[in-house]
């Protein structure tokens, strides 16, 4: 796609050849939002899109980068790192944190090419990330496993980033298969491969509004309301609830009570989403989107009245099974599933009719044209 191969070359940027290339898809989440950071379940699925990263070991403490959607090149120091509040951050935050680790990650020249839209809700930041430390991983011969890498990736985001984010992009990006969910329980860090089975598809549908959890205040309070709701139930994480603590929510402040609830019932639809696909039942697979969906906009209020319609439209679309918000919300994509063959032609149909609707510059995500 154009986005990988936009802009000048690694030679042309740094005047020598790259030794290392490396890559990380993105990724939707069809059920498990909000999850991750309350030590619950989520059933994330990697995407077909790329972040690709080209990068070659540089003498001495500095950094030099060029993204294709955001220019450059730019420099930062390893020696000397202070937070830009760009994308930066995150090409810095990789090496130091391999740094603050004890491996020993010297400068580096990195061109960086995405296919995944930043503040889409596929998870661009962790897609870079990850694509990142699998370059340095290769580059200065690091003893990373996969998941350690995750680890990584996702401390480089909530320490030097600044973004309050859980561990959930960061695990499927790096350990999840094409054609494959993976059931997460973030509490106990298990995961678990489930194959996505014939007779439905995923469609994912870009709202045109941007989100941005390093400066989200609404995010890093959502994540502080589900703390305040564990402390004042006498529990360590709300993801160890479940359905049968919900009368214990009556004691909590009614904002408290519904995000709690959300993460608890959200936990529940992550575990009969896999029971459906396991059996083959795409439709099930949709209705509990829809479920998932209305508890993300009334539960935990993370929607906006954009993303409520686009799912509506889908929704109201007869070869669509269902459809809710993907990612963390306040702006973002919506996630589709639809009968077998029908993904792309009702995705283009319902963009469509959003665009005119809204006047924004809704897109097809996924699945590719042509």
């Amino acid at each position: 796609m154009d986005g990988l191969d936009a802009g000048p070359g690694f030679d042309e940027l740094f005047g020598v050849p790259p030794v290392v290339f490396a890559e990380a898809p993105g990724r939707i989440n069809l059920l498990g939002e909000h999850t991750d950071y309350n030590g619950g379940l989520a059933l994330p699925s990697p995407l077909g899109l790329w972040t690709r990263v080209e990068l070659r070991p540089m003498p001495g403490g500095q950094v030099r980068a060029f993204s294709t959607l955001a220019g450059g090149p730019v420099e930062g120091a390893l020696d000397e790192p202070r937070r830009r509040g760009d994308w930066l951050d995150y090409v810095l935050g990789a090496a130091l944190v391999l740094r603050k680790a004890g491996h020993r990650v010297g400068g580096f020249a990195v061109r960086i090419a995405s296919e995944v839209p930043p503040g889409s809700g596929l998870s661009s930041s962790a897609s870079l990330l990850v694509a990142l430390l699998r370059a340095l991983r290769t580059a200065y011969g690091l003893p990373l496993s996969d998941l350690e890498l995750a680890e990584r990736a996702q401390q480089a985001e909530v320490e030097f980033v600044g973004a309050p984010v859980g561990l959930m992009d960061h695990l499927v990006i790096s350990l999840g298969r094409p054609g494959e969910a993976l059931l997460l329980d973030l509490g106990a860090r298990r995961f678990e491969a489930v194959p996505l089975p014939p007779g439905g598809e995923m469609a994912v549908l870009d709202s045109g509004l941007r989100h941005h959890h390093a400066d989200g205040a609404s995010y890093a309070a959502r994540r502080a309301e589900c703390e305040r709701a564990a402390a004042l139930l006498g529990v360590p994480c709300l993801g160890v609830l479940g359905e049968g603590d919900l009368p214990r929510l009556s004691a909590l402040p009614p904002e408290l009570a519904r995000r709690a609830r959300h993460v608890i019932t959200e936990d529940e639809r992550v575990l009969a989403a896999v029971r459906a696909l396991r059996a083959g039942h795409w439709s099930a697979l949709g209705a509990l989107l829809v479920q998932g969906h209305v508890s993300l906009r009334d539960d935990f209020a993370v929607s906006l009245p954009e993303i409520d319609l686009l799912v509506e439209m889908a929704c109201a679309e007869a070869d669509v099974l269902g459809a809710r918000l993907c990612g963390g919300g306040f702006g973002g994509a919506v996630v589709v599933a639809t009968k077998a063959g029908q993904a792309r032609q009702v995705a283009e149909q319902v963009v469509g009719r959003y665009r005119q609707s809204t006047g924004r510059p809704g897109a097809v995500l996924w699945p590719p044209g042509g």
